[in-house]
């Protein structure tokens, strides 16, 4: 299991918890499923919490701070580690899923969907997503999972609007 290299200074540590989305990234089995799942759960328990007024807003400023944050730690952890994309490194995944589940009702069924749609986009790569990851460091990492986040979220939303009518 990769680690941070012995002589890190405080900011790469920090780059590699946030990179390995605190440690979810060593998880066995598909970790960017874990962490994925893991977001889903968070959001879920968070947005109960908040005004319903407020919930658009706040997924959007966490997917954007998210994917701002998690591009430099994504090339800090790429770098020291020695890997293009490192399997570890599962904020992408996160701020992926983040993305697909902006502006969608918190109930089970649109949290699962949006969790299914969004590993599936990630997994397969439609079309641009394989170019997007040959973007250089942490932006390559960061821009194919937004990218299934984005694909994810227009389904989910024509879902939605389906559903509604």
């Amino acid at each position: 299991m990769p680690s941070a290299p012995s002589s890190s200074t405080p900011r790469s540590r920090l780059s590699w918890l946030i990179a390995t989305f605190l440690g979810a990234g060593y998880l066995p089995l598909g970790p960017g499923t874990w962490a994925s799942a893991v977001t889903v759960l968070l959001w879920w328990l968070a947005a109960r919490r908040l005004n319903p007024g407020w919930a658009l807003p706040v997924a959007m400023i966490t997917s954007m701070a998210i994917t701002l944050i998690g591009i430099p730690a994504s090339t800090v952890v790429a770098r020291e580690s020695g890997r293009k994309d490192p399997g570890f490194v599962v904020i992408d995944e996160v701020a992926g899923q983040m993305i697909a589940i902006i502006g969608v009702p918190t109930n089970w069924k649109y949290l699962l969907a949006g969790f299914i749609l969004f590993r599936s986009f990630d997994i397969v790569k439609p079309f641009p997503l394989r170019r997007l990851e040959k973007l250089p460091g942490g932006t390559g990492i960061m821009m194919d999972d937004v990218g299934a986040g984005l694909y994810a979220l227009v389904l989910l939303h024509a879902w939605q609007y389906i559903m509604a009518r």
